[in-house]
């Protein structure tokens, strides 16, 4: 009897563990948005490589799509974010003044 309590233990960490081990797409999300462009875009790359290179597991694949999707959505917010400064630029009012950027 002591065996079988001691693996119904056993069993009771390792599947606690399970449910304390992060999503992998969730801690690329907060990861990604730590990157700069250059950075987000060769991450997003990679993953890209590899998935088309790799045999991977239905999981796995989702798993790197996440991580993409992260990847790719930083890099649409810095381009939005640079997108909205020149904007600013271009409508300045006061042609001798020179173009400055936007600072929230």
């Amino acid at each position: 009897m002591a065996s079988t309590g001691s693996s119904a233990r056993g069993q009771g960490r390792s599947s606690g563990q399970r449910s304390r081990t992060p999503d992998p797409g969730r801690q690329a999300e907060r990861t990604a948005a730590q990157l700069s462009y250059n950075e987000a875009r060769a991450a997003l790359e990679l993953i890209l490589a590899e998935l088309q290179a790799s045999d991977l597991q239905v999981e796995e694949m989702a798993a790197l799509y996440r991580r993409a999707q992260a990847y790719a959505e930083r890099c649409e917010q810095i381009l939005e974010h640079v997108e909205q400064e020149i904007l600013l630029w271009d409508l300045s009012d006061d042609a001798e003044r020179p173009p400055t950027p936007y600072h929230p």
